[in-house]
C-alpha cells in the first residue's frame, strides 16, 4: 500500500491544491515538507500530537520533514479560529517553549543525518526590514482576498488588530525562505490552515514562478464536531508533569464510542486492515478498542512502560478490589485546612477534577461527584482532616475518573 493511500484510508487528508501532483510525489519521490508549530506554551498538546504522526508516517515513507518552531510568529499570534488577540508573549518565553518543543519531537521525529530539520522562523523574520517586506513580499498580497479568508472574517465583526493581519504574510514568507534555502515543496497543517497554507504557495509561485504544494489533513474532533484535546480540568499535554500519564491513558480510554474508531485511524500505528475490521465492534467491544487505543497514545507519548503501569492501574480501578495505590494522587498539607476542614469545591481544585470552584460546585450540585462512595450533592460541602484517618480519601467524578487524597505527616 502506497503512503497516499494510507492516508486516505485513514481519513487524515482534508483538502489539497494539487492531488494528483501529490499522490505521485508521495507515492515516487522524496519530498521536503513542513509544519509550523507556533511556541504558546512548554508542552505540545493533543492537537500537535496528530501533526506529529502525520510528520512521521510521511518520514517512514521516506520524505523529509521540517518541524518549523515559530519563534517569530508567535511574537504576532494566529487570529485563526481566536476569538480575542492571542497573549503577547516575550522573546525568552518563546525561546523557553521553543525548546521545549523541541525536546518533545526528538521523541518521535528522527533528526539524525539530515532525516528531518528543526528550524525557527525567528532566524529570519525577526530580522527583517519592514520597508524591505512591504516591497517584497507585501506588495503580493491584496488585502480585498485576505478579507474574504474564514481566518479573517470570523474577527472582523468583534475586531481585528493589524498585527494579526500581518500574520499570513509571515507564514507564506516562510514557505518562500524554505523552498529557496533547503528546497522544501510541501506545506501541511490542519484543515484550519488552509488560508495561510495557499498564500505561501501563491507567494512562492509569483517570486520564484515554481509551482509548490499544500495539503491539510483533518483536525481531530468528535463526531459532532467537537475539537478533541480538552478536559474540564484543561489542555491535554504531551508533558508528563502537566498531564500525567495515567491521566493520559484514562482520556483516551473515555473517548465516546463513536469516536474511538477515527481515533484510532488518525492517530495509531496500528495496520489499517485491522482497524477496519474493529468498524464492525459493539457494546463491551469497543471498551476493547478504546482500551487499545489508550496503551497505544501513551505508550507512544511517554514509553511503553508508563503505558503497562497506566493500563494496569485502570484495570486495578475498576476491579472490586478497586485498588487505590495504583491511583493519581494529591496530597495535601496542614495549611490547606481552615480549623480542620477543607472546601469540597476546592479540594476538587487542587485535585485537578475540577479547573475552578465554580465548575467545582457546578459538578457537585449535578450529583457528579463521590466522597468514599457517597454521592454528595451540596456544594457548600466540606473534608474534615478525620475523613483521613484512615490513611486517604477517594474522590470519584462520574463513572470513571478516580482520584486519591491523602494528608501529608
Amino acid at each position: 500500500m502506497t503512503v497516499f493511500e494510507e492516508l486516505t484510508r485513514r481519513g487524515l487528508i482534508a483538502q489539497m491544491t494539487h492531488p494528483e501532483k501529490i499522490e505521485q510525489l508521495l507515492n515516487n519521490e522524496k519530498v521536503t515538507f513542513y509544519i509550523g508549530f507556533d511556541a504558546t506554551a512548554d508542552s505540545l498538546h493533543v492537537g500537535h500530537f496528530l501533526q506529529l504522526v502525520v510528520m512521521k508516517r510521511l518520514q517512514m515513507a521516506g520524505h523529509r520533514p521540517i518541524a518549523l518552531l515559530g519563534t517569530g510568529t508567535t511574537m504576532v499570534g494566529d487570529p485563526t479560529g481566536k476569538t480575542d488577540m492571542r497573549k503577547m508573549l516575550s522573546v525568552e518565553e518563546i525561546n523557553h517553549n521553543a525548546e521545549c518543543f523541541q525536546r518533545q519531537m526528538e521523541r518521535f521525529l528522527d533528526f539524525s543525518d539530515g532525516k528531518a530539520l528543526m528550524l525557527r522562523n525567528g532566524d529570519w523574520l525577526l530580522k527583517l526590514n519592514y520597508i524591505e517586506l512591504l516591497r517584497d513580499v507585501g506588495v503580493h498580497f491584496s488585502v480585498n482576498e485576505m478579507l474574504t479568508k474564514e481566518c479573517f472574517k470570523t474577527r472582523l465583526a468583534k475586531g481585528l488588530s493589524f498585527i494579526e493581519f500581518n500574520y499570513m504574510i509571515m507564514q507564506s514568507y516562510d514557505f518562500l525562505r524554505l523552498y529557496q534555502d533547503v528546497g522544501c515543496k510541501m506545506q501541511l497543517g490542519g484543515n484550519d490552515q488552509w488560508a495561510n497554507i495557499l498564500g505561501g504557495i501563491d507567494l512562492v509561485r509569483r517570486v520564484e514562478g515554481e509551482e509548490v504544494y499544500g495539503m491539510t489533513f483533518t483536525l481531530l474532533t468528535t463526531k459532532e464536531g467537537k475539537k478533541m484535546g480538552k478536559t474540564e480540568s484543561g489542555a491535554v499535554w504531551l508533558n508528563p508533569e502537566k498531564t500525567p500519564p495515567y491521566e493520559f491513558f484514562q482520556y483516551w480510554r473515555n473517548v465516546a464510542d463513536d469516536d474511538v474508531i477515527n481515533c484510532l485511524k488518525l492517530l495509531t500505528f496500528l495496520p489499517i486492515d485491522e482497524i477496519e475490521k474493529m468498524e464492525k465492534w459493539e457494546g463491551s467491544q469497543l471498551n476493547q478498542a478504546k482500551e487499545i487505543l489508550a496503551y497505544e497514545l501513551t505508550k507512544m507519548v511517554h514509553g511503553q512502560e508508563e503505558a503497562e503501569k497506566a493500563l494496569s492501574a485502570a484495570k486495578a480501578i475498576f476491579s472490586e478490589a478497586g485498588q487505590s495505590e495504583h491511583m493519581p494522587t494529591t496530597t495535601l498539607a496542614s495549611s490547606d485546612f481552615t480549623e480542620g476542614k477543607i472546601s469540597l469545591s476546592e479540594l476538587l481544585v487542587k485535585t485537578g477534577l475540577a479547573p475552578s470552584k465554580g465548575e467545582a460546585k457546578r459538578l457537585i450540585q449535578q450529583g457528579g461527584i463521590m466522597v468514599d462512595e457517597e454521592k454528595i450533592s451540596d456544594f457548600a460541602a466540606s473534608i474534615s482532616t478525620e475523613a483521613f484517618a484512615k490513611g486517604h480519601v477517594i474522590l470519584r467524578k462520574g463513572k470513571k475518573v478516580f482520584h486519591k487524597a491523602v494528608l501529608e505527616n
